[in-house]
């Protein structure tokens, strides 16, 4: 799913590709699905958005929180959560899709929900986040206020007794860290998705904090992932080291085999050898 690498690169191709076009029709829910997401009704959107000209698009750090693309349309805010689509004048589109925005010049973006998916339309001045969407603002690790010190915070924050994996990708502790970029964050030092905060020395801390830091900005140069795609539906070009992609290929530091295991709620890759439990 998209994560914050993702994000980022998503959102500086909106603002090559939409910035200063005007939205002719927006269709919401078109093709109904049930793991996505809107506010109010989605037959409304068209109303509330057509006419409307689009100014910035943010990776998740203008009004909600890093891990969602934020498009600013006049007064009106779309928080996307989901992959985005361009489709340039005269290109054919999806026969389903779950948002599309149709601009002035006769272009399109579209919504299209993998498992699930939210694109929330809210006014950019009242901020009424529905139930279940409550938005915590924080810095994304590609930001400068992500230092050291503020991993620490996060750190001292959790009972030692939960999982690496639990405390850097769940309770949105840090927005856009999922389970997908986790499995390189590990890889890079060593540590196990299952080994528990309380079995890491100071050093293992600090190398962790490096990782989260390193990776997500080496994914992010690059083009987001290579098993995610762009706007324009191009796979990013960060070669992952663990993913479903390079499940079968021997681990490239010991040349062991990769295991996949399913674990809170999602699929974990790892190195026996190189990240031991």
């Amino acid at each position: 799913m998209i994560e914050l690498p993702e994000t980022y690169v998503l959102a500086d191709q909106l603002n090559e590709a939409c910035k200063g076009k005007t939205i002719t029709n927006a269709e919401a829910n078109s093709s109904p699905h049930s793991f996505a997401w809107y506010t109010g009704d989605p037959a409304e959107y068209g109303v509330k958005l057509t006419g409307k000209t689009v100014t910035a698009a943010n990776p998740g750090t203008g009004y909600s929180c890093g891990g969602n693309t934020e498009l600013i349309c006049g007064d009106m805010l779309l928080v996307m959560s989901t992959p985005i689509k361009y489709h340039a004048p005269g290109d054919k589109l999806p026969p389903k899709h779950q948002l599309l925005l149709a601009f002035d010049d006769g272009s399109h973006l579209t919504c299209t929900v993998q498992m699930w998916g939210v694109m929330l339309c809210l006014p950019t001045e009242r901020q009424d986040w529905p139930d279940g969407f409550t938005v915590r603002k924080s810095p994304t690790p590609l930001e400068d206020a992500f230092d050291e010190a503020y991993f620490n915070g996060l750190w001292s924050g959790v009972k030692k007794s939960i999982s690496v994996k639990a405390f850097l990708a769940t309770e949105q502790r840090i927005p856009g860290l999922g389970n997908g970029v986790l499995q390189d964050i590990l890889f890079n030092v060593g540590v196990n998705p299952r080994v528990k905060l309380n079995a890491l020395t100071e050093k293992d801390r600090e190398n962790l904090f490096r990782s989260v830091k390193e990776t997500l900005a080496a994914m992010t140069l690059q083009g987001g992932r290579d098993t995610e795609r762009d706007l324009y539906g191009c796979p990013g070009g960060y070669q992952t080291i663990l993913s479903a992609k390079t499940l079968n290929n021997p681990c490239p530091s010991c040349g062991a085999k990769i295991k996949r295991e399913a674990y809170m709620g999602g699929n974990i890759y790892y190195c026996p050898v190189c990240q031991p439990l």
